[in-house]
């Protein structure tokens, strides 16, 4: 089995609260017995998904100039995450676009600064003193899909270890999920968002809030899910911080 897959099954089994795998014993060589005896199981511990005393500098050297995927093919600059390291709330993007590439910073763009308005206005308004800097922003893949599509299911698994690795060292009180392409990779579901919005979702043991991604939030005609989305902060904001 390679390491990948491996991986994946260990994280499903993680998932699910599992801690400890058993496995039975191979049987011994026939001997002239009326009834033997199976071998007692051996029990194996699971490693952990993150390595001891993993850092986000320690995420970062592991990146490095990643060549993992074809994401890296087109690419100008990596784009990490930022924020503050050690933040009680975590946004979770899907991939950076132009102006990330550009800057190497997430959300930054008309989405960014959407979503910093909707952070900071939200805050103020719920008498909340937050601000950007106070929380993590983070995205699925740490590089421009190309033409702004949506990342691949190889691409997300790739890069997938690094966001899981973000978030288990921040470990944070809740996580901000927006849109369905990350609420795909971090929940594994195919539910879409108008479904998912506004109830609490897990990821780990770190409740989990799905909403709308900025951009969506951005077209004309979606003004009702403007709407929702500020009342899932608003919602998410008095869960972390009150």
């Amino acid at each position: 089995m390679h390491n990948d897959e491996l991986r994946r099954y260990l994280e499903f089994y993680q998932d699910l609260g599992v801690k400890t795998l058993y496995k039975r014993a191979a049987p011994a060589k026939p001997v002239t017995i009326v009834s033997p005896e199976p071998e007692p199981p051996t029990m194996i511990e699971l490693p952990p998904l993150a390595p001891a005393g993993d850092s986000m500098a320690a995420i970062r050297a592991d990146i490095g100039d990643c060549k993992r995927c074809r994401l890296c093919q087109q690419r100008n600059k990596i784009v990490f995450g930022s924020g503050n390291e050690s933040a009680r709330l975590v946004f979770v993007g899907e991939g950076p676009g132009a102006d990330e590439d550009a800057s190497g910073l997430p959300f930054v763009g008309r989405a960014g600064q959407l979503l910093t308005q909707m952070i900071e206005g939200t805050a103020a308004k719920e008498g909340i003193a937050i601000k950007r800097p106070d929380v993590y922003i983070c995205n699925v893949v740490k590089c421009r899909p190309p033409e702004n599509r949506a990342p691949e299911a190889d691409e997300m698994e790739i890069c997938g270890q690094f966001l899981s690795r973000q978030l288990l060292t921040i470990s944070p009180k809740a996580i901000c999920v927006l849109g369905a392409t990350a609420a795909k990779a971090l929940l594994n579901t195919k539910i879409g968002v108008t479904k998912m919005r506004g109830e609490w979702q897990k990821w780990r043991d770190i409740p989990v809030m799905v909403t709308y991604h900025p951009s969506y939030l951005l077209r004309q005609y979606n003004q009702n899910a403007k709407r929702e989305a500020w009342e899932d902060l608003k919602k998410v904001l008095h869960f972390v911080y009150d």
